[in-house]
């Protein structure tokens, strides 16, 4: 039932414990494929076993939505390189959809003004845990949703301006919910059962604050108050204005 896609770039050391992760579920994915982008080198003894393509220029971070297209199931998950899924998310996934048909992350957002990307309010395994499924703004680190509404992410294609790095998780959001009044959501992250988890804590701290990490990067960080602002003025809709 779900196609899982990964992407490779700068982490190749971590991408044995992420295969490892997603082959353990409690939910079997069908198929597990990863886009490369230019940036390292990974270990052929492990990408040999799943559906790989690598490419010689880095497309940044909407390249592997567009990848997504080649799945063939009713489900697909995106992981970004620093996530490293506890044994029950896709089977937390799963449930979740059945109840809240919506976009699907481990770390949901919701902005707190219409100004810029920050400050924000965070929910999901990070730090600030929710017991019940929590309707964002936006999520992050991996995405779940049904395939065919990835025709819904390109209805409206990125402007040439835009950087390659960020505002993907956005443009996806924003997609849903201007063409199908699709809403995003996290599924339930209880203190109690990390198992449920969409990302390992431990690892995921320490991954998103290293060298590789898109968000630690102040030009980014920039671009990502652009891209917001941006997509404010073309008729994105956040909760504090609802």
């Amino acid at each position: 039932m779900v196609t899982v896609i990964l992407n490779g770039y700068k982490r190749p050391d971590y991408l044995k414990q992420q295969l490892d992760a997603i082959r353990n579920q409690t939910v079997k994915p069908k198929s597990i494929m990863m886009w490369q982008n230019l940036g390292a080198n990974f270990d052929p003894e492990l990408t040999k076993y799943i559906i790989h393509t690598n490419s010689n220029h880095n497309f940044g971070v909407w390249a592997r939505f567009a990848y997504a297209l080649n799945a063939k199931t009713e489900y697909v998950c995106i992981f970004d390189d620093d996530t490293i899924p506890s044994p029950r998310w896709l089977e937390n996934c799963l449930n979740t959809i059945k109840t809240h048909n919506g976009l699907l992350g481990t770390i949901g957002v919701r902005f707190q003004t219409t100004n810029g990307y920050q400050p924000i309010q965070r929910f999901g395994w990070a730090d600030n845990n929710n017991d019940e499924v929590v309707e964002v703004d936006i999520v992050g680190h991996s995405w779940f949703f049904r395939r065919e509404w990835l025709k819904y992410f390109w209805m409206e294609m990125p402007e040439a301006d835009d950087s390659e790095l960020v505002g993907e998780d956005m443009h996806f959001s924003f997609m849903l919910q201007k063409y199908a009044g699709i809403k995003t959501f996290v599924p339930p992250h209880p203190q109690s059962q990390p198992e449920l988890w969409g990302s390992n804590a431990e690892l995921g701290w320490k991954m998103g604050q290293d060298s590789a990490a898109i968000s630690m990067n102040h030009g980014n960080l920039s671009k990502m108050n652009s891209m917001y602002r941006k997509n404010i003025e073309r008729g994105f809709v956040p909760m504090i204005l609802k």
